[in-house]
């Protein structure tokens, strides 16, 4: 029996409560890995942890975990 287990890579970044879901982050974002919301989210499994999304945040949510 072959057992595959999936990995996924640790992200770099995480969205904290401080956003203001301005969109800032998501038009910067290469891989389209930001997700709209009351406070915007990244999907782990798109992220390529560019740090582009911290770069552009004018409240500083975007944060190295």
């Amino acid at each position: 029996m072959i057992i595959h287990i999936r990995r996924t890579k640790p992200m770099a970044y995480k969205i904290t409560e401080e956003c203001i879901a301005c969109g800032a982050c998501a038009d910067q974002c290469p891989v389209e890995a930001i997700k709209e919301g009351d406070v915007y989210s990244i999907d782990a499994d798109a992220c390529i942890s560019c740090g582009a999304c911290a770069g552009v945040c004018p409240v500083g949510a975007p944060v190295e975990e």
